[in-house]
């Protein structure tokens, strides 16, 4: 026949719990501080140049010619990345025909309008030019999937 734990049982069992959980963070949190990043103030603003760095990258990439093969440029129709929501992505995209990502739609857009070649989703480029759409959008909320 199964005994009700006792209060000593029990007691015992809930310090048994609260001793593992910690040994774990301990182990894990000390982990954790040896092999995280190296965060300091003088990297956080190093980061954020070279951010910001990239961001410039986009924006000129965005506003000139090098993208395509004839004179249009993503900003003709999306001045400042206006309508273009990188906060809704990933969404069904008519264009491509299924659920898409930004960079996929910004490969749609050189391809299409633009008369470029596509960049690979690594590239440099591709990279510069969806941290400027995501820079100047910001303050947006995000909304996956909205139309």
């Amino acid at each position: 026949m199964d005994h009700p734990l006792t209060f000593r049982d029990r007691s015992k069992s809930k310090i048994l719990f609260g001793t593992c959980v910690s040994v774990f963070f301990l182990i894990f949190g000390t982990a954790s501080l040896v092999f995280g990043d190296d965060w300091d103030k003088s990297n956080e603003d190093k980061w954020n140049a070279a951010f910001m760095e990239t961001v410039a990258q986009g924006e000129k990439l965005f506003h000139g010619p090098q993208l395509g093969g004839n004179t249009v440029q993503c900003a003709m129709c999306h001045p400042n990345a206006t309508n273009t929501h990188p906060e809704t992505y990933p969404k069904f995209q008519k264009q491509i025909g299924k659920v898409s990502t930004l960079r996929e739609m910004i490969n749609w857009c050189i391809q299409n309008p633009l008369q470029g070649k596509p960049l690979a989703y690594d590239d440099p480029k591709m990279i510069a030019l969806e941290a400027y759409i995501m820079f100047e959008r910001r303050n947006s909320v995000l909304v996956p999937g909205k139309h």
